[in-house]
């Protein structure tokens, strides 16, 4: 892959202190011991589909002071809510440790970044976040879990619009009718329905380097098998770490074009781990699958089609290219096998499986300290 200028005194860095993983994206930002004052240079780190977020990289940054979501229609300043809702370029942080209870979902406007690094922020206990017809977010550095259905209420959406919203039903981030978002190192769990949803034509997509653990539907990727405008969909999904708890969706896809790459599946899967249906094109690349023979023991198939025939699902292509199986996984292929049927970023260059463990040993939240590499 090729290095831009701004990322070469990184990468030296890296080299010098011996911190290259084959991780693109870490080894673009993470060993710059300056990294506090240069936070922006994470948004020309991305790789796949969602290379191009650049979230608020260009505007000002908004120090969150307050964890309170007490007012949803006139959120007070200093509060994560105000901050999102703002039309400008935003690059969002926080002045100390937080738990932030969302008492309804959390509508993000354009052009933001949500950069937790350097404190401990949680979003747990209540709503959790929606971006919705909207560009260019990344959100990095956060624990979101427990989050609960919401809704049937009033709430800003921006400084000049507030009106009646339904019921949310209870995802940790729902990305929906949005292109060029970022999902980055972040640490996921627990809530009531997906923890990470795309769906509604969304595209320009990268889901990177988090954590997922005790979850039933874990990701889900294309909005319904009737929903054809999710064609257009556009998903990398690269150095996750899907851990234990898992049941099912890691992930499912539906119409688009996937590239599943380098993430670990160290715990096994209750049912399975890459399913789809609507005849998505699915390029499974350089991941490390161990099956729980043990806890799962009729689950090893890594691959999951939900559809009526087997005529039907021969069709589509999906394949698996490089794959580490481990413990009985396996994959069935289908469909064509060439790399001319699959729509790739040129960004996201797989490595050998046998690297992954290293690759993904730091998803999630990471511990940085302002003067320390991260």
């Amino acid at each position: 892959m090729a290095v831009s200028e701004s990322n070469r005194y990184c990468l030296y860095a890296c080299m010098s202190l011996l911190l290259i993983t084959g991780n693109s994206i870490d080894d673009c930002w993470r060993c710059d011991p300056n990294w506090f004052y240069n936070r922006k240079r994470l948004a020309d780190c991305a790789v796949g589909f969602g290379k191009e977020a650049k979230g608020g990289r260009d505007g000002r940054f908004y120090v969150v002071t307050d964890s309170s979501d007490n007012d949803v229609v006139n959120p007070r300043p200093g509060t994560l809510r105000h901050a999102v809702i703002q039309t400008e370029h935003l690059w969002i942080v926080f002045s100390k440790d937080m738990l932030i209870t969302l008492k309804q979902e959390l509508i993000m406007n354009s052009f933001k970044t949500i950069d937790g690094r350097g404190v401990n922020v949680e979003i747990a206990y209540g709503a959790g976040i929606t971006i919705q017809y909207v560009t260019n977010i990344i959100i990095h550095g956060v624990h979101i879990h427990h989050c609960k259905p919401t809704g049937n209420a009033m709430m800003r959406s921006s400084p000049s619009h507030f009106g009646w919203r339904g019921m949310a039903d209870g995802d940790a981030i729902s990305i929906f009718g949005s292109k060029h978002i970022w999902i980055d190192h972040n640490s996921l769990s627990n809530c009531d329905d997906g923890l990470v949803d795309v769906v509604q034509a969304s595209t320009a997509v990268t889901i990177s380097n988090n954590l997922f653990k005790h979850h039933d539907k874990v990701m889900l990727l294309g909005h319904s098998d009737a929903y054809t405008q999710d064609k257009v969909m556009q998903v990398t999904v690269a150095y996750n770490r899907f851990g234990q708890g898992l049941v099912q969706r890691l992930p499912h896809c539906r119409h688009g074009s996937f590239d599943i790459v380098n993430n670990d599946y160290p715990k096994g899967w209750g049912v399975y781990a890459i399913g789809g249906s609507a005849n998505p094109a699915i390029n499974s690349q350089g991941n490390r699958f161990y099956a729980d023979a043990v806890k799962h023991p009729y689950t090893n198939q890594v691959t999951k089609r939900i559809v009526g025939s087997e005529s039907e699902w021969k069709r589509w292509n999906w394949r698996s290219s490089g794959d580490l199986f481990l413990n009985g996984a396996y994959f069935v292929p289908s469909g064509d096998a060439s790399s001319a049927a699959y729509v790739k970023a040129s960004s996201t260059l797989a490595k050998p499986a046998s690297m992954v463990r290293a690759m993904t040993a730091n998803a999630g939240v990471l511990t940085c300290r302002k003067d320390q590499v991260c």
